[in-house]
């Protein structure tokens, strides 16, 4: 009778997978990392990067996009930005930028990101910096002074007149500036249209009023984005199609333009299910903007995306032990984790986000059906849905044989939403986090980056 773990998983999905193996021990390995080693080196709680993934992710991007130009003879280029405010950490970054990419900022500390990489020689005034989101006075004097300091590439993306009104103000000489389009949502969505940018029908009067006769300013990019993503739905290529008319109607006008920005949105797994076709995306999308083009009779533009989950969410981790299973009633037994849902992987909690769920070891046990719980007092500190129906099953518990369970795929925003390094719901400490990084040789090494907050870190920080 197949009724352990490993037979669950290998009935329901393609398994193994090209990141998730079984070994003889029964015990999970993530891209040929042993995770009970880890456990056993570092504990849990335990967060953990493998930086390879993020570069690799970077260089399959760009092959993606060029080899689509260059199968329908496209003219323009491909620009890769990592979208900072998706992971800030040093580490990323720096692997990130060992693959050439541009910057896309958020704020005006972002661009004392920019700022420090660049006075180490990592950054040079050649790349791209693409600056989104509203602009507060503190972010728009940051702005001045990289294009007053000889950042010519350093693009602000305007999101209201007011923006474009100020900038002229503090930056001396010509510089360059994008505009954001407000996407229409999707009908399910509480509002029709993004509070960021400026609407569809108001780009042109918008350049023809502000732009056209300042010289001072010169636009260089139209820039696209919505909240679902790149999907293929006919809500994307509508809203993609509305996008490339404004552009063609645009350029015709205003012979500087050069540059469409089609925003981040390539998806990440969240289950053993996923299954998306990322070449044939990318060749869809630069097909149709030629094609578009080519109907309006403007040059094909540079082209811009702003990867940020795709860069960096395939290389994180989450490790937990289960410390304790709680029967409340005849159906619903409770697995305690060493940790908090809230607190290291809040999107859970805030938006139901779901994320790949494995246990680490035990795989030839009998499976159950679990609920989730975190440590807090809360009572939507829990995980209870994954790709089984809507139900988490788990290699049984037994109290004196440890199960560790692992969450992949977590590498973007969870620690910036969560508040790292500072105070956390219940006074629930940040776990340690290690970093896993390949030698000159090939060989997996790691070392520690943060060690598990302490209580004097978290009661200095309440005034204690």
């Amino acid at each position: 009778m197949k009724d352990k773990y490993i037979d669950l998983v290998e009935q329901t999905f393609d398994f193994p997978q090209e990141e998730f193996e079984v070994g003889d021990d029964y015990c999970l390995t993530f891209h040929d990392i042993n995770l009970m080693d880890l456990i056993k080196q570092y504990g849990t709680p335990l967060k953990f990067t493998y930086l390879p993934k993020i570069s690799e992710n970077i260089d399959r991007a760009k092959k993606w996009f060029n080899v689509a130009m260059a199968k329908v003879d496209y003219k323009g280029k491909y620009n890769y930005c990592y979208c900072t405010k998706s992971s800030h950490f040093r580490f990323v970054l720096e692997e990130a930028l060992k693959s050439q990419v541009h910057i896309e900022t958020s704020s005006a500390f972002d661009l004392e990101i920019v700022r420090t990489f660049y006075e180490e020689g990592r950054i040079t005034k050649d790349q791209f910096i693409v600056s989104n989101g509203y602009k507060t006075p503190g972010y728009i004097a940051r702005l001045a002074e990289f294009i007053n300091d000889g950042f010519t590439r350093c693009m602000p993306v305007i999101d209201n007149v007011k923006e474009l009104e100020h900038l002229t103000s503090a930056v001396k000489g010509e510089f360059n500036v994008g505009i954001r389009i407000a996407s229409e949502e999707e009908p399910k969505f509480e509002f029709y249209t993004s509070r960021l940018g400026i609407g569809y029908r108001r780009i042109v009067p918008f350049y023809r009023e502000y732009i056209k006769e300042n010289k001072q300013v010169k636009l260089r990019m139209l820039h696209f984005f919505i909240n679902t993503g790149i999907t293929d739905t006919a809500y994307y290529w509508n809203e993609l199609h509305k996008c490339l008319r404004v552009y063609c109607e645009l350029k015709r006008e205003c012979p500087d333009l050069m540059a469409l920005n089609i925003g981040g949105g390539f998806p990440i797994k969240r289950s053993l299910t996923f299954d998306y076709d990322y070449a044939y995306m990318a060749e869809e999308i630069i097909a149709q903007i030629k094609q578009v083009c080519t109907a309006y009779g403007v040059d094909e533009p540079d082209i811009f995306t702003e990867f940020g989950s795709f860069t960096v969410g395939e290389s994180g981790g989450t490790i937990y032990s289960i410390i304790h299973q709680k029967q409340q009633n005849d159906r619903e037994k409770w697995n305690m984790i060493d940790g908090s849902f809230m607190t290291t992987l809040p999107d859970a909690w805030a938006i139901s986000q779901r994320f790949v769920m494995l246990p680490v070891n035990h795989w030839n046990r009998k499976y159950e059906r679990v609920l989730l719980g975190g440590l807090t007092c809360d009572s939507d500190d829990y995980y209870n849905s994954e790709q089984h129906v809507n139900a988490i099953y788990l290699p049984q518990y037994k109290a004196d044989e440890p199960l560790y369970i692992g969450f992949f795929n977590t590498g973007a925003y969870q620690e910036s939403l969560s508040g790292y390094g500072g105070i956390q719901h219940c006074l629930i400490p940040s776990p340690k986090h290690i970093i896993i990084d390949k030698d000159d040789d090939g060989s997996l090494y790691t070392r520690i980056f943060s060690k598990e907050q302490s209580h004097k870190s978290m009661l200095k920080i309440l005034g204690y």
